[in-house]
């Protein structure tokens, strides 16, 4: 895809990984709408947007909500005269042993990490239709691949966002729309701030603009999924499909450690 002249919606797109890519899709000529819940920070993630020129504009809605969703939609075709790539990027995490997670916590990530974009393209799909050279992207994370410890509801709604767009590409196929799956590692982002856990942990951090990058990058080449964590990544996935007995004596290995550094762990 071309991403010139592409008009865009972003969700979560005033801070991290969200904002990041906006900025990039700015650069190439893109046209950007983006959505968060406070008008504060959507006004500064455009201040700094605009410094990079192009057309942009943002939307303060709650996507969790029924009315957030359709307002976000309804005027972000209205602002961009249409919509040609959806990004789901809007998410949340509470980390912590799941008995001692409250129930408001784990309905809290399945409704904005899982439900909401699955409605939310759901709802976009005709405007997707009439573009004729449409794309969603759906920002997962590397957890759904690998199961940590500690981000059991996590892991659970960011591989079934995962599999969603799996199954939705194959479904659309052939029609003008494609889907294409993201899966960040660690990414130094405000939701990252409350997570204590380092490189000796498996919390190494890039950049948000370097996922940013790579997501702009998947987009242009029509990829499928956009993998980040480097070699050391890709050797942990191969392991935990050929050995998964190894890397469950890995975690048993740090988890006192890592529960410790991630207790804090929460935005929603």
């Amino acid at each position: 895809m071309n991403v010139e002249g592409k008009r865009v919606l972003i969700t979560g797109g005033s801070s991290g990984i969200g904002l990041a890519t906006a900025q990039a899709l700015v650069r190439k000529g893109a046209k950007i709408a983006i959505t968060g819940r406070r008008q504060d920070l959507l006004a500064a993630a455009i201040g700094r947007l605009g410094a990079e020129g192009g057309s942009v504009d943002s939307i303060a809605a709650d996507l969790a909500t029924r009315q957030g969703r359709e307002t976000t939609l309804t005027r972000a075709i209205e602002i961009l005269g249409g919509l040609d790539v959806l990004i789901n990027n809007a998410g949340g995490v509470r980390a912590g042993r799941l008995e001692r997670t409250s129930e408001a916590d784990i309905l809290a990530m399945i409704e904005i990490d899982l439900v909401a974009p699955i409605l939310l393209t759901r709802a976009a799909l005709p405007a997707l239709r009439a573009s004729g050279d449409a794309m969603i992207v759906n920002v997962a994370s590397g957890i759904a691949l690998v199961g940590a410890p500690f981000y059991a509801t996590y892991a659970g709604v960011k591989a079934g966002l995962a599999r969603f767009g799996e199954a939705l590409r194959r479904e659309l196929k052939g029609e003008g729309i494609h889907v294409l799956t993201a899966l960040p590692g660690g990414t130094d982002t405000p939701m990252m701030k409350s997570n204590r856990a380092g490189p000796e942990l498996g919390f190494s951090r890039e950049p948000a603009a370097a996922v940013a990058d790579a997501i702009v990058e998947g987009i242009e080449a029509d990829a499928f999924e956009v993998i980040r964590g480097g070699e050391t990544r890709a050797r942990m996935i191969d392991l935990n499909r050929d050995n998964p007995a190894a890397v469950d004596e890995r975690f048993l290995a740090i988890k006192p450690a890592l529960e410790e550094a991630v207790r804090d762990h929460s935005a929603l």
